[in-house]
C-alpha cells in the first residue's frame, strides 16, 4: 500500500503546485486534519475548507514563492513524505528565504487524512520515523 499511497501524495502535491484545485482536493479526505506550526499560516485546518484556507493563508503572506527538487518517499504503511525547496519572497518586506521544508502525510483507502508541514526536512523525517 506505501507505494499508492505516495502516488496518491505526489498527485495532490503536484495539483495544488499548479492550483488544480480540483485535483488536490480529490486526494484529501473531507475532514482531513492540516497542521502548520510556521508563520503565516500557523494552525490546525479541517477537511476541504480547511485545506484550501491555508493554502491561502499561505499565499497571502509573500509576494512570490514556488517549490523545487520535490521528492515523495513512502513513510510506513499509511504514510508518505513530500521533501522539497521553498523559495520566497516576503510581501511587503521583500526578505528572500529559501528552506528545505517537508510534509508528513497519513493515507487511508486513497484519500490523505491528515499532513503536517515542517518548515524542518530534520524534524519531519523523524515525525516520518525515516530518520538519517
Amino acid at each position: 500500500m506505501s507505494e499508492e499511497n505516495v502516488e496518491v501524495v505526489r498527485r495532490g502535491f503536484m495539483a495544488a503546485g499548479r492550483e488544480d484545485w480540483r485535483t488536490a482536493l480529490d486526494t484529501v479526505h473531507p475532514e482531513a486534519a492540516i497542521l502548520d506550526y510556521d508563520v503565516p499560516d500557523a494552525g490546525t485546518y479541517h477537511g476541504h475548507a480547511g485545506f484550501l484556507k491555508w493554502l491561502a493563508n499561505w499565499d497571502a503572506g509573500w509576494d512570490t514563492w514556488r517549490i523545487e527538487d520535490s521528492e515523495f518517499r513512502a513513510a510506513g504503511d499509511e504514510g508518505a513524505i513530500a521533501v522539497f525547496r521553498s523559495i520566497a519572497k516576503g510581501k511587503g518586506s521583500g526578505i528572500e528565504i529559501e528552506r528545505h521544508d517537508a510534509i508528513v502525510y497519513e493515507v487511508r483507502n486513497g484519500k490523505i487524512e491528515r499532513l503536517e508541514y515542517f518548515n524542518d526536512q530534520g524534524r519531519a523525517l523523524q515525525a516520518a520515523g525515516l530518520s538519517e
